[in-house]
Order: structure tokens, then C-alpha cells, then sequence
């Protein structure tokens, strides 16, 4: 039986886990359950990489494949096979949401081209990426229990999107989520496993269970999963769902010998795709998960054959550059009145708060980052990293007044107001840092277990800005916040001058601050969500904190595809700062709209029938042939392929009843919407070409940002979608024409009855702007064809 028993997958911060492993998970008490152990483990001489949120600010494509590049070229030289990431579940449907940051944006087309990129760039050196977690993953609380009930429509347009872009990249694993999605666990759901990930977008590579998310055996395997993360538990004698279980049920025909050969083919085909030319030779694992030490056990949980097993391997090389340019590029300027940016040379500056210091005790010292103690740069839980260093905003801005000759002034804490006014009161220039931390369940921060337990700044964040703003009128807030927060407030005080969000940086957050704050770069980054005056504002995505019945919490998706701005544009609330917005220390103008449509090629709904499944050799029947061989000696608890005896048979059936046609192996027809990886090639040609000039009219070298929305009419649409962006760098007076290819898919619904794309009748408005709100340019699009 197949066993790949050499492999290391990894969480996207480099904390990695060696497969198979020891049994590990985390059950909330809320669900019912007593925790299990989880175990800490660690890496060293790896990158801190600022978070998914932070890049996708960026709106750069360049840089989110760059990220992916580094990313992959340290997980490589580590030894890892898999990285767990990049992340598109949770897309952030609730903004409270724990884990958003892990991810992009809760724009689905925004979360589709950074999740493309980082997975090009990660597999470009020999990393198989892993896309998770799929799907509907959209809250810590009951994340192991909740049932979330959506229509198609909105799976399609909403949730489905960027995975359908992950796979069109290439992508050569996906993780199921640990949720039920209308009634089925996401590890042994048909319809989006089978359905619409392996069918509808032609997925190719092998889908892996997160730790925990596999309930059963032979319908898990039915459903779709191909890899289990091994620990699940399972019946006596062989303690998981798999293993030898799995080869009982191929031996008894519970599962046919086609699915498990379909298994084995997919793991290996993403093996083989990205280890191809270059990197047909991977280092060797040079670390352990397990401990910190040199010497430690080969086979960890078994103390057995000891050896080094941390060889120290630095791999960062000088990622240390890209992780500031994307720290400072990601860095969103939201307000800036009476040109109190760029800094230059203020006489005296005061910075204050404690989210701008150095961590007492070290970046490090609280385990995958479950404390909010000094300066924020990444949230807390298993997409953490060990910081190499991290550069603190009060140091960096210390060094640079340093050598401006600025009188500085550092208040380390939030609690004295008084000594924060007395500080701020007479300087030129106050900066004030405040911060909204947020992470994985298994870590509950401040009462907040894993999500946020509301929208406002930590740890008296807003009384201190308020505070300091009451005696300097020149207060510039900065915040590093894990999503958007309550802050209406600071957007209408008239002495907070400037407010800037700096998100999750990684370790350079300090040196990218300064390159902004002095205008050494000027910002670029746009706001990846939508910030509301108040929580109520984003309607029903809400956080189901409390469920009615603990035992079997559920959730409906009732907004629809009405999610972020979409839906503040469709009930007509007028947000503190849109999605898209983000200023810039210079001026643009847009001139010069151009719209070509190419014509409707006819688009031809996929027809005809796969191959057969086929086969790979032969399996012998006989039970004693397929245990253990001869003076094979097992290390426990490692999970093994083989029988345990040539008479323990467990029947191999589980109790619910196997998918619909799954044990089915001819040939099956091809769903209209598929054919290709990505789903049906006819749904990227591309449909109209809209250019536009952009002039930079400022005296300062700027990078615009240029972003497409389209209308797609009729009641059931958003106002308006995003389609397209851009990275425009210009100098003072150039101009330069930016080009939009619109795809069919762009300009498409999903049709629940035909189980196809398809473009409505109603008249399509393109809006060119530089943001979600400030729009330029507008036209209707000429009909197709």
C-alpha cells in the first residue's frame, strides 16, 4: 500500500510538523470536548514574512509573487515538501474573523490574484503549495462543529472564486477545513471535494485533511480526500481512521482499488510537477519540530535512534530587503491633512504607546506569538513564525530622529495618560500606536478566543489616542491592527492629522514605518477590507459567538454575494475609509478611456465524458500478504499501510452510506463548466480591453494604484465588483497607459439550473478609480458580438 512516509509539510511561518507524527489536535471546551495536547514547536534562521493582509494591501502583483518566491526558497532549504499555505479560507467574511489575516482580502477577486501568485512563486522553487483551508472556514468559534449552510450562487461567486484561481495556478495540494458545509464535514463533502473542486475545476493535485478534520474512513476516502493528517483516532487495533483501516477497506472493496491508486497518483504528480528540472534534488529535513535542541530522537514521540537533528541551516538570505519594501508598500495612508506627512526633520517628536516598543523579553518570548505585548507584527497561532529579529517602531524612529537632530521622547505604555500628555503636549509631532490582535482558537488572548471579540483597539488604544490628540494638534496615529477596527472616531478629530494602518509587517515593521512616515517610500497600500463607522454597519456578517444548541451550531450565510463593500454599497451605508482607498504623497489624473470589445467567441459548455479511472497493477487479496514483513519492527505511535494481523479484518464499512456514484470508476460526463484546470478555458478569454492614461500631476515620484470595477446589472448584483488592478510607478509629469484585459469569467453569474457561467442581459458599466468609491472614469460596456 502506498506510503509516503518521507514527507515534512508546514504551516506558511515555518513551524512544521514531520508526517506521519504523533497524535496531536485541539478540541475547544465550548464544543464539548477536554483539550487535547498540542504540541510547540519552532524553527530558527527562517524569515518573519509580513502576513497575507499585508501583501494583498500591497496590490502588487510583483510583490505577492516575490513573497511566494522567498517563501518557497526557505521552506525548501529546510527540507519541507509542503507548504501549508497560502491561505483563501477564511476570506473574511466576518471581520472579526481570527485568522483573516492568514488570508488576503475578503474581495474574492483581490484574494484570487494573490493567491495565484503566491502559489506560482512557492512552487517556482520546488515547494508544493498547499491552498486552505477549503472552505467556508470563516470563524474560530465551533470551527470544529459549525455547519454553514450557503446557496450555490454565492459558493461560486464568493468562496469558490479564488480556489478556482489557486487551481488554474497550479496549485498542487488543497486542505479541507474542519467545518460541514450544508450538513457534510468539509473532509467527506461530495459536492465541494468531488464536485466542484476535482470536477468543476479540473483539480489535479491531492487534497489533505487539516489536523482532526477527518471523522471517517472509507466515505472520507469516497468523498475525496487523498491525504490524511495521520492522529485522527479510529477504531482499535490500529488507531486511525486510515492506515491499516484503509487497507482493509481496499481489501474488501469498500473503497475500489481505482480510488486508492487515484490517491497515491495525485500525491505524487504534485511531487513530481514542482520538483521538475532545477529541484529533482531536494535538501535533506535539517531541523526538528520538536525540539530546540541539537540531539533529539530521529522519530520524534518514539526516543528512539537519537541523532542531530538541527543542523541550524540559515535560509533567510536577504529576504530581510523584500520583507521591508512589502512592509512599507503595504502601509495604508487614510488620512493626511495639512500635509503632516512626509516627516522632515521635525524639531521634536514624541512616540507613545506600547504597540510601538520592543517585546519585553524578546519577539519570541511568548509562544506562537499568544501575548500582546509590545509592538504587533504578526497575530497569534499556527501561521506564526519565530522572529529572526524585529525592528520596532519606537527604535527605528529613535535612530532616525538620532540623526536628524529631533528631540525624542519615548512613552513605552498606554495606561498613564497623564504622562502621555505631558509628552505630547509640547513637541511639534506626536505619533501614537495602538493595535487589534487576533489567531488561532487554541490560544484565547484577553478573553478573545482566537476571534475578536469586537472591533475596537486593544488594551485602551483609543483612550490613549484620544488622549494625546487633546493636547497636540499635530497627532499622527499609526496602527497595526489584524483587520479593520472602530475608528470613526479619529477619521473626524481635527488634530489627528494623519492615521495610518500598518497591519501585521513582519520583522522590518519599524525600518518600513520610518521609510514611509519620511517619505523615503511613498505609500502605496490600499485597504483590503472595508472599515465601518460602527460594528453594526456590516449587517449580517456577523460572528456566531453563542450557539443556540452548543452541540450542533450552524450558520447561514444569508447576505449572499453581498459581502465587505458590496454590501455596504447595496444597503447604502457610507463606511469611515472604503475598500481600495489609500493616499499618497502625490497627485494622479485619468484621461484617455478606452474600451474595445473583441467580440463574443462562442463559449462551448464542456461536454463528453472523462477516462475510465484506471488502474495501477494489482492488489493480492490474501490478508497475510499484506502485513507487516518479517522482522519489520513498528516505532509506535507512527502510523503504518499494513494489516495488523493476517485475521483482524474491521469490515471496512462505514455506517453513512457512500457518496452517490463513488464507487462508480467508468467514465463520467464532464460538468459544463469545467475542462480544464480553473474550470472551463472559455471562461478566461478575453472579452474587452479597457486602457486609461494616468499622469502622475504631483511633485513627487508616486505609484498609483488603479483599480476596475465592473456592474454587472440587474437587483441581484453588487453595485459594483472589482475586475482588475495595477502597480502604475510614475515620476513627477509622466504618464503611462494601463491596460485591463476583462475576461468572460469577470463579467459572468453563476446559473444554479444550467450549472454554468453565464452573462446576464442587462446593460455592464465599467468604473475606473483609486478605490472602491473614488471613481474617475465610467461607461457602459458596447454589447458582445
Amino acid at each position: 500500500m502506498a506510503h509516503w512516509a518521507s514527507a515534512i509539510v508546514c504551516e506558511p511561518s515555518l513551524l512544521c510538523l514531520p508526517h506521519p507524527f504523533t497524535r496531536f489536535g485541539e478540541i475547544s471546551e465550548e464544543e464539548g470536548g477536554a483539550p487535547l495536547t498540542r504540541y510547540y514547536w519552532a524553527a530558527e534562521g527562517n524569515s518573519a514574512f509580513p502576513a497575507g493582509i499585508n501583501v494583498a494591501a500591497t496590490f502588487s502583483r510583483d510583490l505577492m509573487r516575490r513573497r511566494g518566491i522567498a517563501m518557497g526558497e526557505e521552506f525548501r532549504g529546510k527540507g519541507i515538501d509542503v507548504q501549508l499555505g497560502p491561505v483563501a479560507g477564511p476570506l473574511g467574511r466576518v471581520p472579526a474573523g481570527g485568522r483573516n489575516w492568514e488570508g488576503f482580502s475578503p474581495d474574492p477577486y483581490l484574494t484570487g490574484v494573490a493567491i495565484a501568485e503566491t502559489v506560482e512563486g512557492i512552487q517556482s522553487r520546488g515547494v508544493i503549495a498547499c491552498a486552505k483551508h477549503y472552505i467556508l472556514n470563516e470563524q474560530e468559534h465551533y470551527r470544529t462543529s459549525i455547519d454553514v449552510r450557503i446557496d450555490d450562487r454565492t459558493m461560486h461567486e464568493v468562496y469558490l472564486w479564488p480556489f478556482a484561481d489557486a487551481v488554474r495556478a497550479g496549485v498542487g495540494s488543497v486542505m479541507c477545513s474542519y467545518n460541514k458545509i450544508n450538513g457534510s464535514w468539509s473532509c467527506e463533502n461530495e459536492w465541494t471535494t468531488n464536485y466542484l473542486l476535482k470536477n468543476e475545476l479540473n483539480f489535479q493535485g491531492f487534497v489533505v485533511s487539516d489536523w482532526g478534520g477527518q471523522h471517517t474512513g472509507p466515505l472520507s476516502a469516497l468523498a475525496g480526500l487523498d491525504m490524511a493528517m495521520p492522529g485522527d483516532g479510529g477504531r482499535p487495533p490500529y488507531g486511525s481512521l486510515w492506515g491499516g483501516a484503509l487497507t482493509e477497506a481496499v481489501l474488501s472493496g469498500s473503497v475500489p482499488q481505482w480510488r486508492l491508486d487515484d490517491m497515491v497518483i495525485r500525491i505524487m504528480a504534485a511531487h513530481f510537477k514542482v520538483n521538475a528540472g532545477n529541484f529533482s534534488e531536494r535538501p535533506e529535513i535539517n531541523f526538528s519540530a520538536w525540539t530546540n535542541e541539537t540531539t533529539g530522537p530521529l522519530h520524534p514521540s518514539s526516543n528512539q535512534s537519537w541523532a542531530v537533528v538541527n543542523k541550524r541551516v540559515d535560509v533567510q538570505g536577504d529576504h530581510g530587503e523584500l520583507i521591508r519594501e512589502i512592509g512599507a508598500k503595504s502601509i495604508v495612508l487614510l488620512k493626511n491633512i495639512r500635509n503632516a506627512l512626509p516627516l522632515a526633520q521635525p524639531l521634536s517628536l514624541a512616540v507613545i504607546g506600547e504597540d510601538a516598543q520592543d517585546t519585553p523579553g524578546g519577539p519570541n518570548a511568548c509562544p506562537e506569538r499568544g501575548c500582546d505585548n509590545g509592538t504587533l507584527a504578526m497575530g497569534w497561532g499556527s501561521g506564526t513564525a519565530e522572529f529572526p529579529y524585529l525592528v520596532s517602531p519606537a527604535t527605528a524612529l529613535k535612530i532616525r530622529a538620532e540623526r536628524d537632530g529631533t528631540a525624542f521622547t519615548n512613552i513605552s505604555g498606554n495606561g498613564d495618560l497623564a504622562a502621555a500628555q505631558a509628552a505630547a503636549r509640547n513637541v511639534s509631532t506626536a505619533i501614537v500606536f495602538a493595535n487589534a490582535d487576533a489567531g488561532e482558537n487554541f490560544i484565547t488572548l484577553a478573553g478573545n478566543a482566537g476571534d475578536r471579540n469586537n472591533l475596537t483597539l486593544w488594551g485602551g488604544g483609543e483612550e490613549l489616542i484620544r488622549a494625546v490628540a487633546a493636547v497636540n494638534n499635530n497627532t499622527i496615529v499609526v496602527l497595526h491592527t489584524v483587520g479593520p477596527v472602530i475608528i470613526e472616531f479619529a477619521r473626524e478629530h481635527p488634530n489627528i492629522t494623519a492615521l495610518l494602518w500598518a497591519g501585521l509587517p513582519g520583522q522590518e515593521s519599524g525600518n518600513a514605518l520610518v521609510d514611509v512616515l519620511y517619505g523615503e517610500v511613498n505609500p502605496q497600500g490600499r485597504s483590503p477590507f472595508t472599515w465601518g463607522e460602527k460594528a453594526e454597519d456590516w449587517g449580517p456578517m456577523e460572528l456566531l459567538y453563542q450557539a443556540p444548541d452548543p452541540r450542533a451550531p450552524n450558520q447561514t450565510f444569508s447576505e449572499g454575494v453581498f459581502v465587505d463593500y458590496r454590501y455596504f454599497n447595496h444597503a447604502g451605508i457610507g463606511p469611515s475609509y472604503e475598500f481600495g482607498l489609500g493616499l499618497s504623497y502625490t497627485s494622479f489624473q485619468y484621461t484617455n478611456l478606452s474600451i474595445v470589445a473583441h467580440g463574443e467567441t462562442a463559449y462551448q459548455a464542456a461536454r463528453g465524458e472523462t477516462q475510465p479511472a484506471p488502474k495501477f497493477g494489482t492488489i493480492n487479496p490474501d490478508l497475510a500478504a499484506n502485513t507487516p514483513p518479517d522482522g519489520f519492527k513498528k516505532i509506535s505511535p507512527y502510523i503504518y499501510p499494513w494489516l495488523d494481523s493476517a485475521t483482524s479484518v474491521l469490515g471496512g464499512n462505514d455506517t453513512l452510506t457512500s457518496p452517490p456514484g463513488s464507487l462508480n470508476g467508468s467514465a463520467q460526463p464532464l460538468l459544463p463548466a469545467s475542462g480544464a484546470p480553473g474550470g472551463n478555458p472559455g471562461l478566461y478569454d478575453v472579452v474587452y480591453t479597457i486602457s486609461t492614461a494616468i499622469q502622475n500631476t504631483g511633485e513627487v515620484f508616486g505609484t498609483e494604484i488603479p483599480q476596475l470595477y465592473l456592474q454587472l446589472g440587474g437587483k441581484d448584483n453588487p453595485f459594483a465588483v472589482l475586475r482588475g488592478f495595477d502597480e502604475v510607478p510614475l515620476v513627477p509629469g509622466e504618464a503611462k497607459t494601463v491596460v485591463f484585459n476583462v475576461t468572460r469569467r469577470d463579467i459572468s453569474n453563476w446559473n444554479t439550473a444550467t450549472q454554468d457561467w453565464e452573462i446576464n442581459k442587462e446593460d455592464k458599466v465599467m468604473f475606473i478609480g483609486s478605490s472602491s468609491r473614488l471613481l474617475h472614469l465610467n461607461s457602459t460596456l458596447p454589447p458582445l458580438g
